[in-house]
């Protein structure tokens, strides 16, 4: 049984310091170069999608 808790003891914090640093990895702010990428890959596929319903609408009975 002390060989259990040595492993807890041990292995408990690693595994809390890997999840944290886990999260602030994934919760960074991205740079402004990543931003404005996302901002026009947004903007493309609203763009397509707003064609598409276009398309739709424009061929009755589809």
């Amino acid at each position: 049984m002390g060989g259990l808790w040595t492993l807890v003891t041990v292995l408990g914090p690693v595994l809390l310091l890997a999840v944290l640093a886990y999260v602030l990895i994934r919760r960074r702010q991205p740079s402004p170069r990543e931003e404005a990428r996302l901002d026009q890959a947004t903007k493309t596929l609203r763009d397509d999608l707003d064609r598409e319903d276009k398309a739709r609408e424009e061929k009755p009975g589809v």
